[in-house]
């Protein structure tokens, strides 16, 4: 079944080239990364402008890329990253943290602006432990085994 509701998220690019974010996104997420067909619309309001549908895990996103910044991702909205491991956890953090910023408690910004929670997927037991709120309030990148 087609997803009834679908993000969109609206890049910049300096060029206004929906293809730099689409291949950010697919190394490193990989096989877990499928692409549409880019859709030029041309010279717009924001400058040069270029769409595409792309899927990360099963989930459609319509990514949108402008040549001039419009409006910028802010904490407003981000994306949990369920991660099964810290080996995971650190794929994705190293990654999104190279080009980009660290946060804090797991949250961190990739290169484009967008927030992300790369957490471990049981982050409910871990925060049932004594002293655990404690402990991520210490940390940037969540550290399993310090809980």
């Amino acid at each position: 079944m087609d997803s009834k509701i679908i993000p969109s998220l609206w890049f910049y690019t300096n060029d206004g080239r929906v293809s730099q974010v689409i291949q950010y996104y697919k190394n490193i997420f990989g096989n877990n990364f499928q692409e549409g067909k880019i859709i030029p619309l041309g010279e717009t309001p924001s400058g040069n402008t270029e769409l595409c549908e792309v899927q990360i895990f099963g989930q459609k996103y319509s990514f949108m890329s402008t040549a001039q910044k419009h409006h910028s991702f802010n904490d407003s909205v981000s994306f949990t990253l369920n991660c099964s491991d810290q080996k995971e956890i650190d794929k994705y953090w190293d990654y999104f943290t190279q080009d980009g910023e660290e946060s804090q408690c797991g949250w961190c910004i990739d290169k484009f602006g967008l927030r992300w929670q790369v957490i471990p997927a049981n982050l409910a037991e871990l925060m049932s432990k004594p002293n655990s709120w404690q402990v991520m309030m210490k940390q940037k990148k969540i550290i399993i085994n310090e809980y």
